[in-house]
């Protein structure tokens, strides 16, 4: 992409209503607009990395094995007087009649949904395990919503629900989810800890959340220290194990970690004093098993094996996609701007052309540009009529992992400039090298998605 055709309203001052980092670069570097009080139309660097960390997570829920389909944002209120919570959710539930005087709701969550479907279409154990999901748009009406994408009324989210015929097999689907989150969110260059957590007014007594360590969370959390040492990393796992899952979900779940709703203090005190840790952490994503709340009050059942119908085990699993963008820049940035990881980054390198309108540096950029794209890689060219430092201000400020300057001097000896967003260091080479250097960081990532 040419910056010059591109839209990015970036701004130069800090919008006056962010609180907090994520919101303030999200709105300087024109990834989002507020359209309301917590909602955001998402412009396209924002919409852009949404949809790489949609891909991931749809990547990572596929090679659990779970199916992927898609449910209406409105839903009768009917189906939640079913399951009783249509009066116990409060009022972040947004209530509304259709034309005929229906109770409709905007779905801040599909359990009743899901449920509904089971029971129209599955009949039998043999049909079991089962396990969809959906990327969706939900909407819970906060009373002060706040901090951009964080905690907005309007959010995209991943929900899966899993079915299963006993208790000892629902446990295993919630094994699994966990893995795949690991998995998913360290793709994104995060490390989520997964933490026992209270299960609110979703149910169930067996629940963690995952949290991504950051002074702007808005969760108290208590955490051993020696859980940061731990990565999920290129490990290969068979989903359909028990006992593989289990040892995973034993092997990051045995170390205390706990939000300040579920803390313990003399479990808390029982640690070493020098890896006792108070900090705050941001909410990613949440893991549920609650048996049969559903399934019971709504009929869902199946013939077991013995020919008797039973209600199924069920579990929820959810991760916050839109919040997510806000997360990895609270975990990743500086003064200067967003510092993307390589995995979920916008566009693979930026390319600064120091004299536009020179020949030799307009042809050596595209040059570059369609070495780049050849690779299977996606540059964003600064060819705007600008100068220097407004360009690299730019590219700062967006937060590319790597950026390529050319100028008139630097071809001169044959050479351009490699810089590493993160480090800031740089490195100068021919142009070939520095696409041969760029492939071969972004081949690692490439490999963990076919792997």
């Amino acid at each position: 992409m040419r910056l010059s055709r591109y839209f990015l309203p970036v701004l130069k001052e800090t919008p006056a209503e962010a609180q907090i980092a994520s919101h303030r670069l999200m709105l300087r570097a024109g990834m989002i607009k507020q359209a309301s009080a917590g909602i955001y139309s998402w412009l396209p660097l924002g919409f852009k990395v949404l949809r790489k960390l949609e891909n991931i997570v749809h990547e990572e829920q596929l090679r659990a094995g779970h199916i992927p389909m898609l449910m209406p944002t409105l839903q009768s209120a009917d189906l939640w007087r079913e399951s009783g919570r249509y009066d116990d959710y409060g009022a972040e539930m947004l209530r509304i009649k259709d034309r005929h005087g229906r109770d409709m709701l905007y779905g801040p969550t599909n359990e009743e949904l899901i449920t509904d479907i089971f029971r129209a279409h599955v009949g039998s154990y043999k049909d079991l395990p089962l396990t969809l999901y959906h990327i969706q748009w939900k909407f819970r009406d906060e009373v002060r919503p706040r901090f951009g994408v964080m905690r907005g009324r309007e959010f995209l989210m991943k929900d899966g629900y899993n079915f299963d015929l006993t208790r000892e097999d629902a446990l295993h689907s919630y094994n699994r989810h966990l893995v795949s989150y690991l998995r998913t969110y360290e793709r994104m260059g995060l490390q989520a800890i997964p933490m026992r957590a209270d299960s609110g007014p979703i149910g169930g007594d067996d629940t963690h959340e995952f949290l991504v360590l950051a002074d702007t969370g808005e969760s108290e959390v208590f955490y051993d220290s020696a859980i940061t040492d731990l990565r999920f990393g290129d490990r290969d796992i068979d989903y359909d194990d028990p006992a593989q899952c289990r040892a995973v979900l034993e092997e990051f779940t045995s170390r205390y970690a706990r939000t300040d709703e579920t803390h313990d203090e003399a479990l808390f005190n029982a640690i070493p004093e020098e890896r006792r840790r108070v900090a705050r952490g941001i909410e990613v994503g949440q893991i549920f098993y609650f048996g049969t709340k559903y399934s019971e009050p709504m009929g869902a059942t199946v013939q077991g094996p013995d020919g008797k119908q039973v209600p199924v085990h069920m579990g929820s699993h959810g991760i916050g996609v839109s919040r997510l963008v806000g997360a990895i820049i609270e975990a990743s940035h500086d003064e200067r701007g967003i510092i993307w990881p390589e995995g979920v980054t916008p566009f693979h390198a930026g390319i600064v052309n120091l004299k536009q309108g020179d020949p030799q540096a307009d042809a050596a950029c595209e040059a570059l540009y369609r070495a780049l794209v050849a690779r299977g890689l996606e540059p964003l060219y600064d060819d705007r009529d600008e100068r220097a430092g407004g360009k690299f201000a730019t590219m700062d400020l967006i937060g590319l992992p790597w950026r390529i300057t050319v100028g008139p001097r630097g071809l001169k000896n044959g050479v351009v400039e490699l810089t590493s967003r993160r480090t800031g260091e740089s490195e100068e080479m021919p142009p070939e090298t520095a696409v041969e250097r760029l492939a071969q960081i972004y081949a690692g990532h490439l490999a963990r998605i076919v792997s």
